[in-house]
């Protein structure tokens, strides 16, 4: 296993002011070139942490502290932060999982629960219990649901824990920890059809239950879902509002006085918020937002708060007036968390900051959690873009900027997570997920990234990124969590023209995989259900939209598409379980196809590189021979640590840059001469 280097609180540099450290100048840690029994050397060079930030996803204000869960960082922790001195004064480890996503407080304000979200489950618990009286003491896990993920958590009055979340496959249910006993229960399945729960709110005799199916929609997965749980009874009751059943899922609750709040998740429409009376739950009003989401709910009277993509929004349900908070502030990206005490909103922002927003005032005080003593750690990253100057590393609501000559590294902050990246002539274009669309980012003139096109909000998982040279086009293979199947993306970067392509595979299989030949778009479908078609190449126009001719993988190949390159006169690509393939686009005949699984067990990127196709795993980077097409491993065990997928990119001279664990690494492999 490679170990990656302890980090140096001087060698991140934030724009914009950011944490406010140094750059620092390193030399690369290269290692020798050695032949392989083929006849290549490969020397290895070592540029450091890809990512190093305080991801976060989650907080909640509980007294004058604001507790803060982290994402994606080694090891997942609660930080305390104090508001009166705008530091960081206490933190816990639970050490299992990637993030935590959900938090809460009892009523007294003496215990914070945290649920944690993982890639596996283990058999280890996913609730933990921190006393707030004694913060030097680690929480305890005190509870393991069924279900491997905790996306939301609720205590009632009576010190009931009530949690809820999913597992892929599997219909999310209610579960109770109670306290009392220590033990930790299935109340039940109300929405069988419902793909993931990120909602509960809890009452003295009532707990509601908010799903939908925000990541494997379309089909017969169900829309938003509510329901009401009798506490006495232990019986569920649909009390879903009409106007929210076609959104894809119910995005938070809140009990606010006599009322539930509701919000969703929107995609072809915008995001709703209801106000139910819960006395009367037939007596609601509904409003339709300005954002795809609403969410961190938060009140003072008869006015919430909530955020959005748009920004912080409040709602009279007096007036029933929405409106946008102003303040005079920066940009607060994606909000995880939002409070309201004493005429002030405390905001926890993705970019790794608590503002204080004074409402009467309309001014804002921003503390960055990491000058205030949070840790900095490293953090898996997602897409990678390369040429001759920088490398750009892609993460929550980070984009890491590496100068590899001079050793410095620049984090800049762009909403969401960059799932892949292009460079060209030193103008960086992503693929922002979610629903961000494209982004860019001119070294030369830009002090951050900023959105350049929007895409119809539904297709908001960008997957892949690629440049057409001869229709001067950039290229975006996506995928729609919430309605199914997926599209292509184009962008003209000399005249702003772009179009999107709604399910040019089909309306079940997504875009995974998108390369270029003389002007033809070659797309990789997948299915992220166990139902449907999945592996089908289709060969497209991406300025007429027109399919050009279409496979299917052998039945040898069962699964979907997980990466495209193209070399010679051949499309090289390979599956998802490893499987390989050579399409001859002269015949558009299979001519190659070999099971790589133990080198390749899952996701895959592919690059063409000095007339050979490399690819790379979640454990191995590799080659294909341009004749023969046998494999040959380049770095074995080299484990990068991405989150949703290995990449791979090159410079103008065939330099490889990925991951060899946390660190970025450039590979040079040569034939020996």
């Amino acid at each position: 296993m490679h170990h990656s280097k302890p980090i140096s609180r001087r060698s991140v540099l934030w724009a914009g002011g950011g944490i406010g450290l140094a750059a620092m100048a390193s030399p690369l840690l290269t290692a020798p070139a050695q032949a392989a029994p083929d006849g290549f050397r490969t020397r290895i060079a070592d540029l450091g942490p890809a990512l190093t930030q305080f991801a976060l996803m989650s907080g909640i204000q509980v007294g004058d502290t604001v507790y803060i869960g982290s994402r994606n960082i080694t090891p997942t922790q609660v930080i305390a932060f104090h508001l009166p001195t705008r530091k960081v004064v206490s933190r816990t480890e639970l050490g299992y999982g990637h993030s935590i996503q959900a938090l809460a407080a009892d009523k007294d304000g003496r215990y914070l629960y945290a649920g944690i979200l993982t890639k596996g489950d283990e058999g280890k618990p996913n609730l933990y219990q921190w006393d707030l009286r004694t913060p030097d003491k680690p929480a305890v896990g005190v509870g393991r649901t069924g279900d491997r993920d905790i996306r939301e958590l609720a205590v009632a009055p009576d010190g009931t824990v009530y949690a809820v979340g999913g597992v892929p496959g599997k219909a999310p249910a209610l579960w109770m920890y109670d306290p009392a006993d220590g033990r930790t229960t299935s109340l039940g399945i109300p929405d069988p059809k419902a793909g993931l729960a990120k909602a509960v709110a809890a009452t003295d005799t009532t707990v509601f239950f908010g799903a939908g199916s925000l990541l494997a929609g379309g089909g017969d997965a169900s829309k938003a879902s509510l329901y009401a749980y009798d506490r006495a009874k232990g019986t569920f009751s649909n009390v879903t509002p009409t106007e929210l059943e076609k959104d894809p899922s119910v995005r938070e609750l809140a009990v606010v006085g006599d009322h539930l709040v509701v919000s969703t998740s929107g995609s072809t429409e915008p995001a709703k918020l209801a106000v139910m009376d819960l006395a009367d739950l037939s007596s609601y009003t509904v409003k339709t937002t300005e954002g795809k989401v609403a969410k961190t709910l938060t009140a003072d009277g008869d006015t919430i708060y909530f955020a959005s993509d748009a920004g912080l929004h409040s709602y009279s349900t007096a007036t029933r007036a929405l409106a946008s908070v102003e303040f005079e502030g920066p940009d607060l990206g994606e909000i995880w968390g939002l409070d309201h005490v004493d005429g002030k909103l405390s905001v926890v922002s993705g970019y790794g900051f608590v503002g204080e927003i004074d409402l009467a005032a309309r001014t804002s005080v921003i503390t960055e959690l990491g000058k205030a003593g949070a840790p900095l750690s490293h953090q898996t990253a997602m897409g990678i873009a390369s040429d001759d100057r920088y490398v750009f590393v892609g993460g929550n609501n980070v984009i890491a900027r590496h100068e590899p000559r001079t050793g410095k590294v620049l984090n800049l902050r762009a909403p969401g997570e960059a799932k892949d990246a292009e460079l060209l002539a030193g103008v960086l274009y992503t693929g922002q997920y979610s629903s961000q669309g494209m982004w860019t980012y001119d070294p030369s003139a830009d002090k951050q990234p900023h959105q350049l096109a929007s895409f119809p909000s539904e297709q908001n998982r960008p997957l892949d990124v690629c440049h057409d040279p001869v229709n001067r086009l950039l290229l975006v293979g996506a995928q729609s969590d919430t309605e199914g199947g997926g599209s292509l993306w184009t962008y003209a970067p000399k005249t702003g023209k772009k179009q999107a392509f709604i399910n040019p595979v089909d309306d079940i299989q997504l875009v995974r995989a998108v390369t270029t030949r003389d002007g033809v778009a070659y797309l990789g479908g997948d299915n992220p259900t166990t139902k449907g078609p999945r592996g089908t190449i289709v060969a497209f126009d991406p300025v007429a939209g027109k399919e050009l001719w279409r496979t299917d993988l052998p039945t040898s190949l069962p699964a979907g598409v997980a990466a495209l390159a193209v070399q010679g006169a051949n499309l090289y690509g390979l599956t998802r379980q490893g499987g390989f393939f050579v399409i001859a686009l002269k015949t558009r005949k299979v001519v190659h196809t070999a099971d790589h699984g133990d080198i390749c067990p899952g996701f895959a990127a592919m690059v063409t590189s000095r007339g050979m196709v490399y690819g790379v795993s979640d454990t191995t980077l590799f080659r294909f021979h341009p004749k023969t097409f046998a494999v040959s491993t380049v770095v074995p065990d080299i484990n990068g640590a991405w989150y949703s997928g290995p990449h791979v990119n090159t410079d103008s001279d065939g330099r490889l840059y990925t991951l060899r664990g946390h660190d970025l690494v450039c590979i040079d492999d040569r034939k020996a001469s």
